[in-house]
Parts: C-alpha cells; structure tokens; sequence
C-alpha cells in the first residue's frame, strides 16, 4: 500500500535532512511499528505517507512515495485525506470543532456524508472508544489523555484504509491504553494497514506484524512480530529501544494529603519545608475538576502526581505554577504565595512544549532567565544530545529534542518549584535515564519536584512518593 524508495528530505531552513535514504514497503492490511532514538525521522516519514510533506510541510523532496501505486505528491489533500487517517502527537493541533461529538463528525461532513451515517458512525465511535463521559464537553477543557483519546476515534470515523499513529499513548493511563490496544486489534482485523510510531512497545508485542527501527533518517533493523517478541533486553538496549515488559508499579511513599480529589489518604505530620496545599478548589464552567482539603509536597524529594485520565493532574500543575485560578492557597516553606509570586518561583515542561519555545535557538532558548555563563549547561546539553544543536531553530527539532530542550531550560531555571507533565512523550529509553538525572538534580538542590506521569519506566526510574488523584466522584 505504501512504497517510499530512496527518499532524502530536507525541512526548507535545515541543514541536513531529516530523512536520508529511507526506504519502506507497508503492504496493504499489515500493521508495522516505527520506532528508534528520538530525532530519527519517525514523524517525518508519517508526514510522508499521509501527504503533509510536501503539501504542508516546506522542503526539498527527492525519491518517490506511493500510496496504492499513486505518487503521494500529486494526489490531493481531499483525497488524501479519505484514505488516511491521522493522531498527532499533541492532539490539540488537529481539532477543528469544540466538542467532541463535532469533531467526529467533522471529516465526515467535509466528505459529505448523509446526516444519517454520521450520526450512526459518531454514536458507534463513542460507544468503541470508550467517550461516553466526554460528549458535551468542550474539547479544550479535557485532559490531554482524554484529547487523544477523542483525536484516535476522530481519526477513524470515515473509516480510512491507512491509519497513522504518531506516540498515540504518550499522554493515556493504563486503562485507556487497554481500550487502545483493543481498538487498534479491531481496526487490523478489519483489514486497515496501520503504521504506528512509538517508544512503549510493551502493548504492542501482540498487534505489531512487523518492527521497524529507524536511525539517522533510515532503516536501521527491522524484525517480524515473532522475533520481536523474543528479543533480550540486552538487543532492545543496544538499539536504544524500551522494554518489552511492562515494569512492576514502583512502590512509593504516599504523600501526605487528603480530600475528595485523593485516592489514597494519608495521616499529615508537620513540616516546614516544600508546597502545603490548603483547600485547593477549581472548575470549569462549573464543573469541578480539582478538590484537595490538604496535601504537603516536600522540597528535596521526587513526587510523582498519578492518575486516570481526567483526575486533575495537569490542573494541579497549573495551580502550583500560578497558570489557573482557583480557591485555596499554596504555601512555600510556609509562607503563603499569590500567583504571580509562584510563577517566578516555579517552572514548568508542559505536554505540549511547543507552546514554551519562544526564541530562534536552541542556545537562546537556554538563556532565557538564566546567566549566560552557566557553566552547568554544556554538561546539561551533552547529556540531553542537544550540544550539536545549539544554532538550531526550536521548532525544526524533533518532538522528543523539544522535549529535552525544555527539560533542560527548566533545570537551569534554578526555580524551587519545577513540575514535568508527561516529559517522556518523544523520549527514548537513553533518555529516560537522562531526564530522570535532571529530576533527580534538582530535588538534590532543595527544589518541589512534581513529575506527572503515565509511564510506569520513568516512574520506576524516578519517584520517590506518589500522589495518586482521582475524577471526583469516581
């Protein structure tokens, strides 16, 4: 279905292409797995296939890719967009509607579909996806878990035969990817070709018919399912890939908090030093989404902030960094702090980091607030394998260097507050390990460290205690 043979393609602006020699045969009904370090073309090569390069995307193109035989670069962008479907990795960029029940119906209509199959194919996608608790509900007021999971069923609405998938689970907790796992089972069986580009892996040793792992803008390996499944952890390592086995749920201290928004109570004990939250209450458009009677973050520790989807937790992030206004007060070493006072004492890596990059460098991103003299920072950038990229424009990196460059600005904020909101969306398994330093450094100095996460590898790797929320009135 699709064949893309010797293409080099370089981003108009760069240097040097991101794709370099790429060359892949996805037949028709199979459903392949891209993955490999972060910067590796993985996003790239879906633009390819879904017609973004060269349609959207700006550049120099040579080799050729076929969709069902036809050169992508000449079909149009409507029929294009019939045949495919797309998940980005930060969803909110694709939605074009407020709800989501308008959003599944959107490419439908575009298509000009009859009233009556797009509202059958709506009410069957919400019922398969699991939406039924997020229709009337605007769509920038969901979680970003729950955006993705509205953006996958969008995606698949007018039933496309190539179905592309770019870290589909970076932002879903272990219920939604089940549902997922389950979706994407459904959606092979009934034929669609499916190309997904992710670092979990674990979810996918059973729906995967074949691996492909990208490096420096080309194949690198690749390996059927049943050879994929039986690779050691030394050969996954050695590519730079995650494991194929879900980590055990680290078992961690629970933080001291209670309320309706806690999932696990805890007996609270004085103490002086790090975040004491007193009845901190928030809603949108009067349905409350946070509501937490006390809770104490200590300075010098790793918390991590888990969850379902749509418990609050990124709320939470926004409250600590003076981002969202709510009811309560937030002390630091017990002395109470007004917004803006807890914006300049904190930082933040927001899910989507693109919406953080406000300069023309990767060098100029760093030096935002901080001396320019830093001598930490190019010990930081080598260990983040963001040295080589310091003249580069923010947004011609990948999602996963975005990621760490962020990560990296936020260390040398020397900030006593710093939360990580899902920081290994785009990360590779090196790089869990590099992120979780930069965590682990800036509890050493005295800082609140918050680290709000689905991963179970990076929660292994890092925490120290858990603060466990849940939907209210779950």
């Amino acid at each position: 279905m699709i064949r893309a043979k010797g293409v080099r393609w370089t981003y108009s602006g760069a240097d040097t292409p991101t794709l370099d020699g790429f060359t892949l045969h996805v037949p028709r009904g199979e459903t392949i797995v891209l993955c490999g370090p972060s910067g590796s073309g993985k996003s790239t090569a879906l633009r390819l296939m879904n017609g973004l390069i060269p349609h959207f995307h700006e550049g120099q193109l040579e080799g050729s890719v076929l969709l069902d035989g036809q050169v992508v670069a000449d079909l149009s962008l409507d029929r294009l967009g019939r045949r495919t479907g797309t998940v980005l990795q930060h969803p909110r960029r694709q939605f074009f509607t407020d709800t989501t029940e308008t959003e599944l119906a959107f490419a439908l209509e575009n298509f000009g579909e009859p009233a009556a199959r797009i509202r059958d194919r709506v009410a069957t996608g919400i019922d398969e996806h699991g939406l039924r608790d997020l229709t009337d509900r605007r769509l920038q007021d969901l979680s970003g878990g729950q955006q993705q999971q509205v953006a996958c069923a969008a995606a698949t609405a007018h039933h496309p035969s190539l179905l592309l998938f770019d870290e589909p689970t970076s932002n879903l907790s272990a219920a939604a990817i089940e549902r997922f796992t389950a979706t994407l089972a459904r959606l092979r069986a009934g034929g669609a070709t499916i190309v997904i580009a992710e670092h979990r892996l674990h979810y996918l040793r059973g729906i995967a018919d074949r691996v492909v792992v990208m490096r420096d803008g080309r194949i690198d390996a690749e390996w059927p399912h049943e050879e994929f499944a039986a690779l050691d952890d030394d050969t996954l390592r050695a590519k730079g890939l995650r494991s194929l086995s879900p980590p055990p749920r680290p078992t961690t201290l629970q933080v001291q908090a209670y309320g309706p928004s806690i999932d696990r109570d805890a007996v609270l004990t004085s103490t002086t030093t790090g975040v004491n939250l007193r009845n901190i209450r928030c809603a949108f458009h009067g349905r409350r989404v946070l509501d937490i009677d006390e809770a104490r973050l200590p300075a010098g520790a790793i918390t991590a902030v888990t969850g379902p989807n749509g418990a609050g937790k990124s709320t939470l992030a926004c409250i600590l960094t003076g981002l969202q206004r709510h009811e309560g007060e937030v002390l630091l070493d017990g002395r109470r702090l007004s917004r803006a006072q807890r914006q300049r004492a904190s930082a933040i890596v927001m899910q989507d980091v693109q919406r953080q990059l406000f300069t023309d460098s990767v060098d100029a991103e760093l030096r935002l607030g901080v001396s320019p003299a830093d001598e930490r920072s190019g010990a930081l950038l080598h260990d983040l394998d963001l040295a080589a990229l310091t003249d580069r424009h923010p947004l011609s990196l990948s999602g996963g260097q975005q990621q760490r460059l962020v990560v990296a600005a936020a260390r040398l904020s020397a900030r006593r507050i710093v939360v990580f909101d899902e920081p290994s969306s785009g990360v590779d398994r090196r790089h869990l390990h590099s992120i979780t330093q930069v965590m682990r450094d800036l509890a050493d100095n005295g800082a609140v460290v918050l680290l709000i996460s689905h991963d179970d590898e990076l929660l292994a790797l890092a925490a120290d205690q858990e603060l466990r929320l849940r939907p209210i009135g779950a």
